[in-house]
């Protein structure tokens, strides 16, 4: 069993974890790479983080993560008060991936300062970026960041909401399927919703698992900016 799935043996109850990324930031609109480089929601974000919010009414839970940067704590919020779910509380684990010297660049400014890195990450993605965060450190915090939502989900008996960012997201999904790679990419819209539904068979055994949303749009604000990856 992988590291991960093994964490879902301590699982007590039937739980809904919704991972959610973020809205429309200004820097998406520039086409702007971001990593830990902080920048606000553009207007559309918070309209897609409201209509996100409306989406989320009547959902049973009971907590809610955010990542520490702002685009990704402004949508956690608008939706937590929109959908009267508890106040977000910040998880630094949530955070992106460091996106090393790519970071506030704009995707035509990379590919002319560094071409042979972009060749090669068409096939590596982030691998490709010399002082880019590891794949070993992304596998590492997306198990921690598993077994928080986890353990959290034990204490309050009710599902887990947490915000977070395109390509940390990708790493949440990915190691539920033993992966510790970039490989395989998925998709990712600004507020796309990635639901794992998960439901004990008996204590020590493995959970049901089904990841029952992948990308899944919950707004009705038309995109502004094509998904990541």
């Amino acid at each position: 069993m992988n590291r991960v799935l093994e964490l879902f043996t301590t699982l007590t109850h039937e739980t809904r974890f919704y991972i959610v990324r973020h809205g429309e930031s200004i820097a998406n609109l520039e086409r702007r790479i971001q990593g830990h480089t902080d920048y606000p929601l553009s207007a559309n974000g918070k309209r897609q983080a409201e209509s996100a919010g409306e989406w989320f009414r009547g959902k049973a839970i009971k907590k809610v993560f955010t990542s520490p940067l702002q685009r990704a704590s402004e949508t956690a919020t608008i939706i937590a008060k929109t959908a009267h779910l508890p106040h977000p509380e910040v998880c630094e684990t949530l955070i992106e991936l460091d996106t090393g010297k790519y970071s506030g660049l704009t995707v035509d400014e990379v590919q002319k300062r560094y071409p042979h890195e972009q060749e090669l990450f068409k096939s590596k993605s982030w691998a490709a970026v010399s002082d880019a965060e590891t794949e070993a450190s992304l596998y590492a915090r997306a198990h921690l960041a598993w077994e928080k939502f986890i353990t959290e989900a034990n204490m309050v008996q009710g599902d887990i909401l947490a915000v977070t960012h395109g390509g940390f997201i990708q790493w949440l999904v990915r190691t539920t399927f033993g992966s510790d790679t970039w490989s395989p990419l998925l998709t990712t819209g600004n507020c796309g919703l990635f639901l794992l539904h998960a439901i004990p068979v008996k204590p020590g055994m493995p959970c049901f698992l089904q990841w029952v949303h992948i990308n899944y749009d919950i707004t009705d604000v038309e995109e502004q900016v094509p998904p990541v990856f």
